[in-house]
């Protein structure tokens, strides 16, 4: 088993010399196992050993008992001891979530306080290939999402270091052999022996028939672990390579666009990552009722022909196809009304963030696309920007007649939620001038004037 774990840890680079390591120590086979194994292992690599055991108060005076033998064992091996008592009843109570969270969550908490108390560079942790195997058929049985069927991790980022599982390479009979060998009489929890929890179920039910037909089955499922996890991890760098081109976020956090025809040029594999990627960026906490039928409704939602469609996803957000762009959105997708006024020469800035510019000219030449030049006598002061008002029309440039704003919207394809706040410029008799940075009016052109409005337009970045 030595040789294993210690070829684990090389492979991997669990460990670096002089570390602080804190140890989970239950009391039972696997942390008993482990804590020992780290111990044999401390002068070697300068580590600093602290052993920490929490009492979750569910089993009485066991569980207490269960604490107070980590501890006469760390005495007895001269390991530094940390201990806790935690209330998992009225933290389940309070979080209404059950047993085996609440006891997670709390064991948790305290490992993460111990590892900025002590500036710890590891937390190790004797979860072994067993636990592996379990986790992962539990998983096969219940998920689709690939990237959860990786398993365990190795290691991983917590606190101001790294979980570190040396164990994964070996299986609980290597574990109960190392105990006998080393004279550890571990505790026992009576309750893993009731198949009552999930986890119970799977360890006494599904595992040994699996493993009847390959004892082997803890290393393969570890290999696929590390397989799924390192092409995980590459697919995860495309994606966000994906999202930082295409996805435009709002500064708040709150909404999420990006452009059909873009997004899907890349493959599918990239695109569905991309989907689960922009919800943990949008929810604080990626609710539970979230299933693959909502990534069904994503891509339904990308391929389908009609131009305005809106989806409710869980807790308030919705998925919005307005043509060309999907926006992820938890606001209503409404406008808020303005109307302000606009000397000559002036500047208003607009709610987000554009500035117009207007002057007096003598010069005809607009310039850019963001320039309106006109006959001063074509337009009766002041002006006006405001957001459009139903039966808005302008005489639009290169046409003949007029046309409601609300079409032009429509021809140009325009989505729905940027068409409340667009803003025209119109004259004190409410002439539309310009439907800014879309459509200009048809002006009369006096060959002969020498006195023309100049309008400037510049875009905003809020």
């Amino acid at each position: 088993m030595i040789k294993e774990v210690n070829d684990f840890i090389q492979k991997h680079q669990l460990f670096h010399q002089n570390a602080t390591v804190l140890v989970g120590v239950s009391g039972g086979p696997d942390s008993m196992a482990l804590l020992h194994y780290l111990n044999e292992l401390k002068n070697n690599w300068g580590f600093r050993l602290i052993a920490l055991s929490a009492d979750h108060g569910l089993r009485g005076e066991q569980s207490s008992r269960d604490v107070n033998y980590v501890k006469n064992m760390c005495e007895l091996w001269k390991i530094e001891f940390v201990e806790t008592l935690l209330d998992v009843q009225s933290y389940k109570v309070n979080e209404s979530i059950g047993t085996q969270l609440a006891a997670r969550e709390l064991r948790y908490r305290f490992f993460e306080e111990q590892m900025k108390k002590y500036q710890a560079d590891y937390l190790a942790l004797g979860h072994h290939g067993d636990d592996q195997a379990e986790t992962m058929m539990m998983r096969f049985a219940r998920i689709t999402n690939p990237s959860l069927l990786k398993g365990i991790p190795v290691r991983r980022n917590f606190g101001n270091g790294l979980i570190v599982r040396p164990f994964l390479s070996i299986n609980k009979e290597k574990i109960e052999t190392y105990c006998e060998e080393n004279g550890i009489v571990p505790r026992r929890d009576p309750s893993n022996n009731q198949d009552v929890y999930t986890r119970n179920f799977f360890r006494i039910n599904i595992l040994p028939l699996l493993k009847s037909q390959n004892p082997n089955l803890h290393k393969n499922l570890q290999r696929l672990s590390e397989t799924i996890s390192y092409d995980e991890e590459y697919l995860t760098q495309e994606t966000k390579k994906l999202i930082n081109k295409e996805v435009t976020f709002a500064e708040d956090r709150h909404s999420a666009t990006f452009n059909i025809s873009g997004f899907k040029q890349y493959s599918f594999a990239l695109q569905r990552r991309s989907f689960h990627l922009i919800l943990n960026y949008l929810y604080s906490t990626v609710p539970k009722g979230l299933h693959y039928v909502h990534e069904d409704q994503f891509f339904d939602l990308i391929h389908s022909k009609k131009a305005n469609v809106t989806v409710e996803f869980p807790k308030g957000l919705k998925l919005t196809k307005s043509y060309h762009l999907i926006e992820f959105h938890f606001h209503e997708l409404q406008g808020n009304p303005y109307v302000q006024s606009l000397k000559v020469p002036g500047v208003v800035t607009l709610p987000d963030g554009s500035t117009i510019i207007t002057s007096f000219s003598s010069d005809p030449a607009e310039g850019t696309a963001n320039d309106l030049v006109c006959n001063l006598s074509d337009v009766t002061l002041p002006l006006t920007v405001r957001t459009r008002k139903p039966g808005d029309k302008m005489v639009v440039r290169g046409l003949n007649g007029s046309k409601k704003v609300k079409d032009i919207f429509i021809d140009e394809k325009v989505p729905l939620y940027l068409r409340d706040n667009w803003p025209l410029l119109v004259d004190d008799k409410e002439k539309v001038i310009w439907l800014i940075g879309l459509r200009k009016g048809n002006m009369d052109q006096d060959k002969n004037s020498r006195k023309f409005l100049r309008v400037h337009y510049k875009k905003g970045n809020i």
